[in-house]
């Protein structure tokens, strides 16, 4: 009987020890980092411009939240969005607390410059925004990514510009922010919806997902949940 109790703890041990192994290497063959990383867009179009000063103090609350590993970029949305040269600041923070913090003031203090001296442009190259931050995302190997827009969501491309094309936003959460209302929408409601519908349509139909946050009094949690 006592043989018969050890056989079966050691088959026990045995199926255990297995189950730990597969785990292990399953996690080490995950290729995928547990950081963060996020890309904000800033619309810079028409009368949005006003509404600049409102996002930074999202910005504020992504840098107080983001650690060591984390990356963070800022883009403005404007004509031709697809560009490097509209990547107004972009860090991936150090391990020693006291040179992340040092990037931390660096950032905020590129921001508000940007804010300050931002001229309006004309049109709003928001997929050209987006694929730039998809692209910003991948780069990092992030397993957390997340696109913010802080914009109205009206898209106005140049002519001569193609943006009709799909947006690859697997295990991306993309969340519009301040998403304020045009003159036209208070005529007819249903832009506004459509507007939104319409990119939640393209985001989610993408492989993403898709959040609204026009509250900017109650940003917590902004980074938590989303995508996998």
């Amino acid at each position: 009987m006592r043989t018969i109790l050890v056989s079966r703890v050691l088959k026990k041990l045995v199926q255990l020890f297995t189950v730990a192994t597969l785990t292990i290497l399953s996690a080490c063959s995950d290729g995928r980092s547990h950081a963060t990383s996020v890309m904000l867009l800033l619309d810079t179009s028409g009368t949005y411009t006003n509404e600049l000063e409102k996002a930074q103090s999202i910005i504020n609350y992504i840098l107080a939240t983001l650690t060591s590993g984390d990356s963070f970029a800022v883009a403005r949305i404007d004509s031709g969005s697809f560009s490097e040269k509209d990547i107004v600041a972009k860090i991936t923070f150090d391990d020693r607390p006291s040179a992340a913090n040092s990037q931390k003031r660096a950032f905020q203090a590129a921001i508000n410059d940007m804010i300050s001296a931002v001229k309006s442009s004309r049109y709003t190259d928001i997929s050209g925004g987006m694929l730039q931050a998809v692209e910003f995302l991948e780069e990092t190997g992030a397993g957390n990514r997340h696109i913010f827009v802080f914009s109205d969501m009206k898209e106005e491309i140049p002519e001569g510009h193609v943006r009709d094309f799909p947006i690859n936003f697997s295990g991306v959460t993309v969340t519009a922010l301040n998403v304020t209302k045009l003159r036209s929408d208070n005529v007819d409601p249903r832009e506004y919806m459509d507007r939104l519908d319409d990119w939640s349509s393209r985001v989610q139909s993408n492989g993403g997902v898709w959040r609204v946050v026009n509250d900017l009094e109650r940003v917590e949690g902004l980074l938590q949940g989303g995508a996998k």
